[in-house]
Parts: structure tokens; sequence; C-alpha cells
């Protein structure tokens, strides 16, 4: 008999924002399998599991360990930080499970980034806002481009997934200089939160002029404001519009 697969989104990756159902369904893994940096997030609050991981890169072969070690018998927690479906595990798990039919796979939610930071700054997406990522290693920059542009000429709220890494230093520099260039004002408020809900959580405020030489690397989201949105001390505020009701 097959075991289950769960796809399993750890939020930021503190233990209090692990959701009841994430929880269930570490606790019914026999293995805890991802990226290195993930399982060893959770693996000391299930230290007697049994653990799989690869480095960066690995998503597809981890997928395929996963849905074969299933087939096996055992019941599988593949784990990715966030929510599994936003930018994470779900869906190569979903498109390699076609060759297993007989694996019953559960995709668990957890809390993403856009919402963990947002809770840091306040409420800068308490209106429409778009989620973009600012890699290019599966997107190409011209649509990466074009989506930005799409958001700024709708003044959408949007938070930016992977501003920088060691090999892109300067994408967030290229995206501040489309959205100004569509249309966004300057003196937009925006932030930074990087460590989201772990050691070293740090938030700082910015316009979109400044924000263009903010220090960011891939432990940061960036929050870029609507015409809306304003600062409140510590606080972004995008209102949804209940004053005028």
């Amino acid at each position: 008999m097959c075991g289950n697969l769960y796809v399993v989104g750890l939020g930021p990756g503190d233990a209090t924002m692990l959701t009841g159902q994430a929880k269930a369904a570490l606790e019914a893994a026999d293995v805890l399998c991802g990226y290195t940096v993930y399982v060893e997030l959770v693996h000391p609050l299930y230290p007697d599991k049994e653990i799989y991981t690869t480095p960066m890169r690995g998503e597809v072969d981890r997928c395929r360990w996963a849905l074969e070690t299933a087939t096996g018998g055992k019941h599988v927690a593949l784990v990715c930080s966030g929510d599994a479906g936003v930018y994470g595990m779900a869906s190569p798990v979903l498109e390699l499970a076609k060759d297993y039919p007989e694996v019953p796979v559960e995709v668990v939610p957890g809390v993403t980034a856009a919402l963990s930071g947002a809770a840091v700054l306040g409420a800068p997406l308490g209106h429409d806002f778009c989620v973009i990522s600012l890699s290019d290693l599966l997107t190409p920059w011209d649509v990466i481009e074009k989506r930005l542009q799409c958001a700024a000429m709708g003044d959408f709220s949007l938070c930016l997934y992977n501003p920088a890494s060691h090999r892109r230093k300067d994408h967030l520099q290229r995206a501040v200089d489309i959205l100004l260039a569509a249309g966004k004002a300057g003196e937009t408020p925006c932030a930074t939160v990087r460590n989201i809900a772990r050691p070293g959580q740090e938030a700082k405020l910015y316009t979109l002029e400044t924000l263009r030489d903010a220090p960011v690397d891939m432990f940061t989201t960036v929050f870029v404001g609507s015409s809306t949105t304003r600062q409140q001390g510590s606080w972004l505020i995008t209102p949804r519009g209940y004053h005028q009701v």
C-alpha cells in the first residue's frame, strides 16, 4: 500500500507560525524531505524522523524521490518555506504526480512571505495587490518587466520576492526604474522586511525613489505601496476604503 505525500508549507520558519494542518502532516510523516535549509528548520521539532535533503536546484529530483518513496509505503512530508503553492513545491509535485496515480497527494498551505512580512509592516496589502518574483532563473526578464509595468499602471500595491542574490545584484534597481517609468510616484511608501519571523528580523521604510538603493538579499521581501498607501508612524497602511461606506 502506498504512503501519503504531504506537500507542506512551513511559513517563514518559526514554529509558532506553523499551521495546525502543517503540524498534523509533519507528525504523520515518516520522512521529512526538502531543501536542506528548510528541513533544518523543522527537524529539531521532530528529531526522530528520517530526513532526505537536496541542495538548491534539486527540486525535480526531490519531488520524484518523494513520490517514489511514498510508492514504497512511507508517508512523506515534502517541505518548503512559505506556502506550498506560492513559488513552492506543489506545482512540480502535481506535474509529476500523473506518473504516480496511486500516491495520495495533499497540499498543505502555509503563511507566505507576502502575508507574514505585511503583518510586520501593518497593512501594506490592505487592498488589491500583486506578488511578483524578480528572479529570472525560471522566468525571462522581459516577462517580469511586463508584469511590473502592468502592476504599476493598475496602481496595485506590490510584494516583490527574490529581489537579489549573489548573481542578481541589480534586479531591484531595475524593477524600481521600471515602476517609476510606468507611472508610480517617487514618494510612494515602500519597505523591506528581512528574515521574517527569524532571528535578526529587520524592517526598514523607504520611498520608491530611495528603495532603489536599499540593501537586499535572498532573505528580503520588498513591499511597494499604491497611490493610497500611507506611512503612519512605523506602519504602512493601504486603506480598504471602509471609511467611505
